[in-house]
């Protein structure tokens, strides 16, 4: 996976955010530029190849106040978010391996 591609897409705004990435981020009260900060400066952790019905990945980064979040996109025709989450720190290492 590009993390580039992904990267380019943010900074230019050619992506979308699935109904489920907007309704996660309203109730989680995470913000746009949080999400696209934490993109753009952020790391592929897990790469889902098999994922149906395009493959995807999931990103490390944090927001504009240094708090991690955990993106999931998916590289359909366009970039796709697929889900947003503040990953819980008892279940990962340093936020970027699974315990």
């Amino acid at each position: 996976m590009d993390i580039k591609l992904i990267k380019q897409s943010i900074i230019t705004d050619n992506y979308e955010m699935s109904q489920h990435a907007l309704e996660r981020a309203l109730e989680r009260d995470i913000w746009k530029e949080d999400i696209e900060h934490a993109i753009i400066h952020g790391e592929i952790i897990e790469e889902y190849e098999d994922d149906k019905p395009y493959p995807s990945c999931l990103i490390y980064g944090k927001d504009k106040k240094g708090t991690p979040i955990h993106v999931v996109c998916a590289f359909s025709p366009i970039i796709r978010i697929i889900t947003i989450y503040s990953p819980q720190e008892d279940k990962w290492i340093d936020y970027k391996r699974r315990k």
